[in-house]
């Protein structure tokens, strides 16, 4: 091998390095649910909320939000659990760019009416408005 095909290999290997770094990297419209350990401190309780590094849904969100079409928490825990799991085996297949991180939710888990009810609404959200299909046959009840 001559000196020009060992230099272009090592370029070629830099960028496919900084490529999938950058790849790595990008911002993802994911929801996460995190715990407010601050108020963790003070109540000796745990609180969540849902982070959707997605400002339109929040401003959808505010919009759809109103009580006389609010159902059960049991209903939103049971849609929720079967989004997560259609959500999180999207994740693991390979070339599904929006669906890149896991969604932490535990069905034995109380994460409280509000954010049951608002990570329902972002998927929702995501398949109604975004018109990224996550689960077939999901609930077509709700008018948007």
């Amino acid at each position: 091998m001559n000196i020009n095909t060992i230099a272009m290999k090592h370029i070629l290997f830099f960028t496919a390095v900084l490529l999938l770094g950058f790849a790595c990297s990008t911002s993802r419209n994911t929801p996460q649910i995190k715990t407010n350990e601050e108020a963790e401190a003070v109540t000796d309780s745990l609180e969540y909320e849902l982070e959707t590094f997605d400002a339109k849904f929040e401003t959808w969100y505010a919009m759809q939000d109103r009580p006389s079409q609010y159902r059960s928490e049991r209903y939103y825990e049971n849609w929720n659990q079967q989004y997560v799991n259609a959500w999180n085996y999207k994740a693991t297949q390979f070339g599904n760019r929006f669906f890149e991180t896991i969604v932490g939710y535990d069905p034995t888990t109380d994460y409280n009416f509000e954010l049951d009810h608002q990570l329902f609404y972002y998927f929702q959200y995501v398949e109604n408005v975004l018109n990224i299909e996550i689960m077939p046959g999901g609930p077509n009840s709700i008018v948007f």
